[in-house]
């Protein structure tokens, strides 16, 4: 199957969950550079956790400390994308936001999360909400690290391949943002042993290159570079994406040894924890 470099207007709304927190800031501003680039609608939403107490007293009134708090971000949000000049819609609901933000995200071209990056308590986003997201919808999503960076329009795109059907979605899908972008392909393959996580290959050095030189013979009109390295799976993504200045990493949702393990965990976890960069993740349309 041929991946043409077809330029077209791939995101019309963009879903972006935000909280008072300084990730979800972060992932704000990529989401709004995204949105004014397509022309596409911010969709805003802030969800009063309902596992969380919430009211209080106070001078006699009942006060939703939650609501209260999601006005107030959706309203600094708000502010900022119009700023921006980004068409805004916002929206509060109460809920668990694992659910609500899946059910938002039907209505969405693109989900745009921001992550803590760190493990225990205090990636309680990464490791629950962000994770149900990732693994639940059908939508694309890109998790912003708190300390990411990047260029907007993206100039060189990193895409781990292993040749697996989510690897294989995680190509199409990036040759469309390079098209539309004017970046580079960097396919990026890893010698691992399998226990290493979802995108290592056992197959060898020359198998990996042969599997880059066959997907990157079906790219048509996108630049593209190959590089084989052997190491660590999700270490050898951060070091190549660093090296190559790539300004976006995209993954799909399993690779060759994942597809029946649990979506983090593994490689994918540990990228969206460590990623210097964001992250697009989509997960496979023919199933696993």
């Amino acid at each position: 199957m041929s991946l043409a470099a077809q330029p077209s207007r791939m995101y019309d709304r963009v879903l972006v969950p935000v909280d008072d927190r300084e990730p979800s800031s972060v992932a704000l501003t990529y989401a709004l550079e995204v949105a004014a680039a397509y022309d596409a609608t911010a969709h805003l939403l802030y969800v009063a956790d309902t596992n969380k107490p919430s009211q209080v007293q106070y001078q006699g009134a009942v006060l939703d400390v939650l609501e209260q708090e999601g006005e107030e971000v959706l309203a600094d949000a708000s502010e900022r994308a119009t700023n921006a000049g980004v068409t805004v819609d916002d929206e509060l609901v109460q809920g668990d936001p694992r659910h609500e933000i899946v059910a938002a995200s039907e209505g969405a071209d693109l989900v745009v999360m921001g992550t803590h990056g760190r493990s225990g308590i205090d990636g309680y986003l990464l490791g629950s909400v962000t994770e149900h997201v990732v693994r639940k919808t059908e939508t694309p999503v890109v998790t912003v690290r708190e300390k990411a960076t990047w260029t907007y329009p993206h100039e060189r795109v990193l895409v781990p391949f292993d040749g697996s059907p989510h690897a294989r979605d995680a190509l199409e899908l990036a040759t469309a943002v390079a098209a539309d972008t004017g970046a580079t392909l960097h396919l990026l393959g890893v010698v691992d042993e399998p226990t290493f996580g979802a995108f290592g290959s056992s197959t060898g050095d020359e198998d990996a290159r042969e599997l880059l030189d066959a997907a990157m013979a079906d790219i048509d009109d996108v630049p593209v570079e190959t590089v084989v390295e052997s190491g660590a799976v999700p270490e050898t993504i951060r070091t190549v994406a660093t090296d190559a200045g790539a300004d976006l990493i995209v993954m799909g949702t399993h690779g060759r040894q994942g597809v029946n393990e649990r979506l983090l965990g593994s490689t994918t976890d540990r990228v969206l924890r460590s990623a210097p960069v964001p992250v697009l993740t989509v997960g496979s349309q023919t199933g696993d």
